[in-house]
C-alpha cells in the first residue's frame, strides 16, 4: 500500500467530510461571483431581493471553508504523527545491516523533512480544492454567458498548462536533487553536534567544515530547491500574462464587435475573480510535487529497510540462566573500506558454554565486534548455522533468538528509562548495582527512570553494564567495557563482576585488550583477518 493509500485509511471519514467542505466552499464561491454579478446589474427597486441569498453565501463560504481547513489541519498533523510512527517501526524492525546501509541521515531526513513536506501538502489541500471547484465553476459560468469567451478561457488556461507542463519535469528533478543533497546536509549536522569538541579544539579544523563542507551541502539544497521554484514562478507568470491578455481582448473587443457593457463587466469580473483561484492552484502544485518527491524517498528508504521475517508468537520468557551456544561453519561477508576489499568473516566453529567466561582478542580489524553482532543475531550469516542447547534456530526464530542476549557494545546507546516491564523490585535492584559500581552519588532510579545520564562516557559504560544486569537474559557480550574504565574499576570488572556472573550461570562473551586479564578467561578466542587462529 503506497503511503497516501496508508493516511487516507487511517482517517478516511474525517478526509471524505473535509473534501466535501472544501467542494461546497468552491461551489459557494462561484455561487457568489454569479449573485454579485447579478447584483450589479439589478435594477434598485430589486436591489433588496439579493441581501438574504448574499448574506446566506457569505456564511456558507465562510462555514465551509473554517470546517475543511481545521479538518485538514487536523488530518496533517495527525498524518504527520502516523508516518513518523509507520518509518519508526521499519527502523526497529529492520536488519541491523539495512539500516547501516541506510545511513543515519537518510532515516533522519526520512523521519523530519519528507513526513513535513507530505504533512504541508495535506495543510494545504483544502485550498487546492476548494481553488479548483472555483476555476471549474467560473469556466462554467463563463460558458453559461457566452461559448465563445468560455473556448478563448479554456484556450488561454491550456496555454498556460503547457508551459507548467514542460518546466514540471525539470522541476521534479530538481527537488529530487535537493532532497538527496539535504540527506548529506543531515549527516552533516549530525557531525557538526557530534564533533563539536574537535571543532572546538581545533579553529582551523572547524572553520573548514563550516567554510568547505556545511556551505558547499547547503548550498546545493539552496540551488536546487531555488531553481525548482524559479521555474515555477516563471510558469505562474506565464499563465497570469495569458489571463491578463485575455482581460484585454475582451475589454477591448467592444472596438470591433458590438457588445453589452454590462456583459463585457460581468466576463471582466469573472476573470478578476478566477486569477486568484488559478493562482492558489498553481501555488500549491509544487508541494504536490515535493509530496510526490517525498513520497518516493520515504518508500525508496522504507525498502532498504525490509523488515526480517519474524515469528507471530509471543516474545519468549526471559530464562534466568545461561544457555549453550553453538556456532557451526559461520560465515558473514562485508565491504571494508579500511581495506577497500570485501572482508570475510569466518568459516566459525565455536562453542558458548553456560557458567563459562569466553575472551575474544585480537587486533583492531580483526572482526571481534563483526562476530559478536553475528552471534547476538544482529547480523544475518551466509552460511552455517547457530544452536541453542542443540536445536537449529531458524530464520523466523531469529528475533526470538536475539532476546536470549544483552550487551553493551563500544558504540552503545544509554536510554533514559530501562523500558522494562513494570516491576516494583526494579528500582531496588538498580540502587544495588549503583552502589557496586560507585554511582549512587550521581545517579538514582525512580519508576525505572534515571535521574540524568550526564556522566562520563566511563560512567556511561558502568550505567549500561547495570541495564545489561538487570535485562536478566541469559547471554551478556561486554564489547571493550573496560576501555573507559580506571585501573581500579578495571579490576573491579574482571576480577569481581565477571566472575559474579558467570556463578550465576550465565554465558558471558567478553571482547578485550587487557592481556593482563586473560588468564581468568575460561575460553580465548584470538581472531585474525576474520579467521580464528587459537583458541
Amino acid at each position: 500500500m503506497s503511503l497516501f493509500g496508508m493516511l487516507v485509511r487511517t482517517s478516511h471519514t474525517r478526509l471524505a467530510v473535509a473534501i466535501g467542505a472544501s467542494l461546497v466552499c468552491g461551489l459557494a464561491n462561484v455561487l457568489l461571483v454569479a449573485l454579485i454579478n447579478q447584483a450589479l446589474n439589478a435594477p434598485l427597486d430589486g436591489l433588496a431581493s439579493y441581501a438574504l441569498p448574499f448574506v446566506l453565501v457569505i456564511a456558507l463560504v465562510m462555514g465551509s471553508q473554517v470546517l475543511s481547513r481545521a479538518l485538514f489541519a487536523y488530518l496533517s498533523q495527525q498524518g504527520l504523527a502516523t508516518l513518523r510512527m509507520h518509518i519508526s517501526r521499519h527502523v526497529v524492525a529492520a536488519p541491523l545491516r539495512g539500516l547501516e546501509k541506510a545511513g543515519r541521515g537518510r532515516i533522519q531526513a526520512a523521519l523530519a523533512d519528507d513526513t513535513t513536506t507530505l504533512s504541508n501538502f495535506f495543510t494545504g489541500f483544502p485550498m487546492l480544492v476548494t481553488s479548483a471547484v472555483v476555476v471549474l465553476g467560473c469556466l462554467g459560468y463563463l460558458a453559461y454567458l457566452s461559448w465563445v469567451i468560455f473556448l478563448v478561457s479554456v484556450l488561454a488556461i491550456g496555454l498556460g498548462s503547457l508551459g507548467y507542463h514542460l518546466c514540471h519535469s525539470h522541476m521534479l528533478q530538481y527537488f529530487r536533487k535537493a532532497g538527496a543533497s539535504q540527506d548529506e546536509l543531515f549527516g552533516h549536522f549530525d557531525a557538526m553536534v557530534s564533533g563539536a569538541k574537535e571543532l572546538k579544539l581545533n579553529r582551523s579544523k572547524a572553520r573548514r567544515f563550516l567554510d568547505e563542507v556545511l556551505v558547499s551541502a547547503v548550498e546545493q539544497v539552496r540551488r536546487n530547491r531555488a531553481k525548482g521554484l524559479m521555474l515555477f514562478a516563471i510558469t505562474g507568470g506565464w499563465g497570469r500574462l495569458l489571463f491578463l491578455i485575455l482581460i484585454g481582448l475582451v475589454l477591448f473587443l467592444r472596438l470591433w464587435v458590438p457588445s453589452d457593457t454590462a456583459v463585457i463587466t460581468g466576463y471582466v469580473m469573472v476573470f478578476l475573480y478566477m486569477m486568484g483561484p488559478l493562482e492558489g492552484v498553481l501555488l500549491n502544485l509544487p508541494q504536490m510535487s515535493q509530496a510526490r518527491v517525498a513520497s518516493a524517498r520515504i518508500e525508496a528508504t522504507l525498502a532498504q529497510l525490509q523488515a526480517e521475517t519474524c515469528s507471530q508468537t509471543p516474545a519468549p520468557a526471559v530464562q534466568a540462566k545461561g544457555v549453550t551456544l553453538e556456532l557451526n561453519g559461520l560465515t558473514h561477508g562485508y565491504f571494508s573500506e579500511r581495506e577497500d576489499e570485501v572482508f570475510t568473516l569466518g568459516p566459525v566453529a565455536l562453542t558458548l558454554k553456560p557458567g563459562q567466561i569466553t575472551f575474544l582478542v585480537g587486533g583492531n580489524g580483526s572482526g571481534k565486534t563483526t562476530l559478536a553482532k553475528l552471534i547476538a543475531g544482529l547480523y544475518v550469516p551466509e552460511s552455517g548455522e547457530v544452536r541453542v542447547d542443540g536445536r537449529p534456530v531458524a530464520a523466523q526464530e531469529r528475533d526470538d533468538y536475539r532476546q536470549l542476549f544483552s550487551a553493551v557494545f563500544s558504540d552503545f546507546h544509554l536510554f533514559d528509562t530501562l523500558l522494562e516491564a513494570p516491576d516494583s523490585s526494579l528500582d531496588s535492584q538498580a540502587a544495588q548495582w549503583l552502589s557496586k559500581l560507585h554511582l549512587d552519588h550521581k545517579v538514582s532510579v525512580s519508576n525505572g527512570s534515571f535521574s540524568t545520564r550526564e556522566l562520563s562516557q566511563g560512567q556511561r559504560k558502568r550505567l549500561a553494564l547495570i541495564v545489561a544486569c538487570l535485562e536478566g537474559r541469559p547471554v551478556i557480550i561486554f564489547d571493550e567495557w573496560a576501555a573507559d574504565q580506571d585501573p581500579a574499576f578495571r579490576e573491579v570488572f574482571y576480577c569481581e563482576l565477571l566472575p559474579e556472573l558467570r556463578a550465576q550461570g550465565k554465558t558471558l562473551l567478553v571482547i578485550s585488550h587487557d592481556d593482563r586479564y586473560f588468564h581468568l578467561a575460561d575460553q580465548l578466542i584470538k581472531l585474525e583477518r576474520g579467521q580464528i587462529v587459537s583458541r
